[in-house]
């Protein structure tokens, strides 16, 4: 049985220094009227202005080599910017996919013309990209991809449909997961290959998917024989499955997997702290202290270059729970109260995170399938 681990990284003063900074901005920004506080922030709050703002301040692609954009900051350096800003509820998600997780494959697996025109322009919070792995009879079963590459003399035809395609309609590429050869009988993970892919060649179709909330940030994007060059290959042919699995480590292991209600907590203390009682702070509290220590750790690995793609799951299903728990505990302390007596800033803030709650089980990965992922870590499946 393997063991999961998350070490240990005091903040450093540097740390501190720039977490003081992002808050003052933030706190700015506010009060200029340059954005409204939403939970949710980072799937719902687009605002390709802010994103650029946030360029300019070199708080996207912070880790990336100044010749392609980036600053060579630490990850953790990152993950200060990434906290302040989901608890800010700021909106940031035009650039967060390509920030988060887009980038960085480009970063490891892009051809050095992709990296000198794509990256300077994420970092720049002018340029976003989305996720094309989910297929509408393969979502949480992944290696049941159907979208196609095929090989031509000059690159590859792509064919197929991905779902689910967080910012899509705004987007200026898609890493998508394709099948390149057949699956084995043993192993359906051989034969997938990983491409980007501009959406404004011809051939492609993005519709927007209304949600609970009312709101088209999921697409339905369809590839109808959408001809590729060569170098659109991302990485090497037949490894599409190892790079989305390393991608979906940096997709599952952050903050937003447990701050994005985080502004509903905020809300309720600061509005009717008498309202709740000191061991329902500190419970909450204590279980928000052990996830940011856990993502941290991730984060540090990262750093290190190493893989923790199990843990990053374990981050993502307790943050889940944690969510859950922390609706549920705000929402029965409203419902104790005469509603008159509640502020309508809470209730509506509390019928928002309620809407939105339903998806934060399903993007990234299922309930279902992390609990295998992290059962098979512990020997039990």
């Amino acid at each position: 049985m393997s063991q999961f681990i998350f070490p240990i990284a005091p903040e450093t003063q540097e740390e501190r220094s720039l977490r003081s900074r992002v808050r003052l901005f933030l706190e700015t920004e506010r009060a200029a009227g340059g954005f409204e506080p939403a939970a949710d922030c980072w799937v719902s709050g687009v605002a390709p202005a802010f994103s650029r703002k946030l360029g300019q301040m070199g708080w996207i692609g912070m880790t990336w080599p100044k010749a392609y954009g980036g600053h060579a900051l630490p990850t953790l350096h990152r993950l200060v910017v990434t906290e302040e800003l989901l608890v800010a509820g700021a909106p940031v998600a035009a650039h967060w996919i390509a920030d988060r997780q887009s980038g960085a494959q480009i970063l490891k697996f892009g051809t050095e013309q992709q990296k000198q025109s794509i990256l300077p322009r994420i970092a720049a919070g002018e340029c976003y990209t989305c996720v094309g792995m989910s297929e509408p009879q393969a979502g949480s079963d992944l290696a049941a991809v159907t979208t196609k590459a095929t090989k031509t003399p000059t690159g590859w035809t792509l064919s197929g449909r991905k779902i689910w395609s967080t910012v899509a309609h705004i987007s200026s590429y898609m890493l998508v997961l394709a099948r390149t050869s057949p699956a084995d009988g043993k192993n359906r993970h051989v034969g997938l290959s990983q491409f980007l892919v501009d959406l404004t060649l011809p051939g492609i179709e993005i519709s927007g998917i209304r949600d609970i909330a009312g709101h088209t940030h999921f697409n339905e994007v369809v590839f109808d024989d959408v001809q590729l060059t060569d170098d659109a290959l991302l990485g090497t042919e037949g490894n599409g499955w190892a790079q989305c699995m390393g991608e979906l480590a940096m997709e599952r292991s952050g903050p937003e997997r447990f701050l994005t209600t985080f502004l509903l907590l905020e809300h309720a203390l600061a509005t009717m702290p008498e309202a709740i009682p000191p061991v329902i702070v500190g419970d909450l509290i204590a279980r928000l202290s052990t996830l940011r220590i856990m993502s941290r750790g991730i984060a540090y690995r990262l750093q290190a270059g190493e893989h923790p793609d199990t843990e990053a799951a374990l981050v993502k299903q307790l943050g889940n729970a944690f969510e859950k728990h922390l609706f549920a505990t705000i929402r029965g302390i409203i419902a104790a109260r005469p509603e008159a007596e509640v502020p309508v800033a809470l209730l509506r803030l509390r019928d928002e995170v309620q809407l939105r709650l339903p998806a934060n089980t399903l993007r990234g990965g299922t309930t279902e399938i992390l609990r295998g992922v992290i059962a098979r870590q512990l020997g039990v499946r």
